[in-house]
């Protein structure tokens, strides 16, 4: 018997009353809430005239961070920082500045207009604050630990 689309969109979660959830079902779960987190933050992004990409890398910028680390944070060849920067620079969001100890690094730094985007654009995403409100306090606080344990080598 063929199986229906709803039947091939929902897949398989472990029920708490099976047991533990495997890794493969960890991984679905997860993998469903970055999905859910990053269609929200392209949605706000586009808001602002943003790309996904470009709304992360403002995001990234809550301290000034040089090109090679911003690279290895968004996980892309540095050569696509320089694109990237050089967008969000034309529209007054970051700025570059020449690192004191070895001119040859570039340090990006968020201007006010950029930080102000970073604002706006936290604040249209509604579906992932409609996620934390069905948290309670103590829910917020264990989701918040937990995620930090999952990648604790990742600056916070």
């Amino acid at each position: 018997m063929p199986r229906t689309s709803a039947q091939q969109q929902a897949p398989a979660t472990p029920d708490p009353q099976e047991g533990d959830p495997t890794h493969d079902a960890l991984l679905e779960r997860l993998a469903r809430a970055a999905a859910g987190y990053y269609r929200d933050l392209a949605a706000a992004a586009a808001v602002q005239g943003l790309t996904m990409t470009q709304a992360k890398m403002l995001i990234l910028l809550r301290q000034p961070l040089p090109m090679r680390a911003l690279a290895g944070l968004l996980a892309c060849d540095a050569s696509n920082i320089t694109g990237l920067v050089d967008r969000l620079e034309a529209h007054g969001l970051v700025s570059r500045h020449p690192n004191p100890a070895d001119r040859r690094i570039k340090t990006v730094v968020a201007t006010e207009k950029g930080l102000e985007a970073v604002q706006l654009i936290r604040a249209d995403m509604r579906a992932t604050s409609a996620a934390f409100n069905r948290l309670d306090d103590e829910g917020r606080r264990d989701l918040y630990e937990l995620l930090g344990r999952l990648h604790p080598d990742q600056p916070a």
